[in-house]
């Protein structure tokens, strides 16, 4: 669990608080001055949670930091927190969402162009909570939020964690090869997907447009 010098719970009025490029819970209501030190207080809670991400990932700089969600405008955070955790409540985990215009195979081998892709960009659990189905929790109330599937979304990057959590509890095995980072799973393109992609029939579709996580 991640503690700051804070009282996290004016920020949590709920478990899971999603946060996109205004740096403020979706559920949060004040005045400027109460805006202001609460996206203060949410930019130090983003950066210290990818932070330990990127740790836990064995990665040089972080994929996620306050600063580059607010220069998004198609990128969403998910927090999960327990506020019942010592005097100030603890942040539990971290999930990053957002869409894409990538450059993708299907299972055919033929490069098409899918517009909006939705995209997994960065998940965390904090280790002394991991294992308690609170990852699952937080990815679902994600999938319900977005009104994803699992199997239509790309995911950028993963470690072996994720693959592994992506394979328990979705039975997400199964990959189609790409000449990027992102992992796509048979079935992305079935029913009708495709009506957002659009096949290359030349070698123009070669190059990947990979906008930054």
């Amino acid at each position: 669990m991640v503690e700051f010098r804070f009282d996290i719970r004016p920020l949590f009025t709920q478990p899971i608080v999603k946060v996109t490029s205004n740096l403020l819970p979706h559920t949060f209501r004040g005045d400027r001055r109460q805006c202001l030190d609460a996206t203060s207080k949410m930019s130090e809670i983003i950066d210290r949670l990818g932070q330990l991400s990127a740790n836990a990932q064995k990665l040089n700089t972080p994929v996620t930091t306050a600063q580059r969600l607010r220069m998004s405008e198609n990128q969403t955070i998910y927090l999960l927190a327990d506020i019942n955790q010592g005097n100030n409540g603890a942040v539990i985990g971290l999930l990053k969402v957002g869409t894409k215009d990538l450059y993708l195979f299907d299972e055919t081998g033929q490069t098409r162009k899918v517009e909006n892709t939705p995209c997994i960009l960065d998940f965390y659990i904090h280790e002394s909570r991991q294992r308690a189905g609170l990852g699952k929790d937080l990815f679902e109330t994600m999938l319900a939020d977005e009104k994803w599937t699992p199997i239509k979304c790309s995911v950028d990057r993963p470690s072996e964690k994720l693959l592994g959590f992506l394979k328990k509890h979705y039975g997400l095995v199964r990959t189609i090869p790409q000449a990027n980072n992102f992992v796509l799973y048979e079935g992305f393109f079935d029913d009708g997907s495709s009506s957002a992609a659009t096949k290359q029939t030349n070698g123009a579709g070669n190059g990947m447009y990979i906008t930054n996580r």
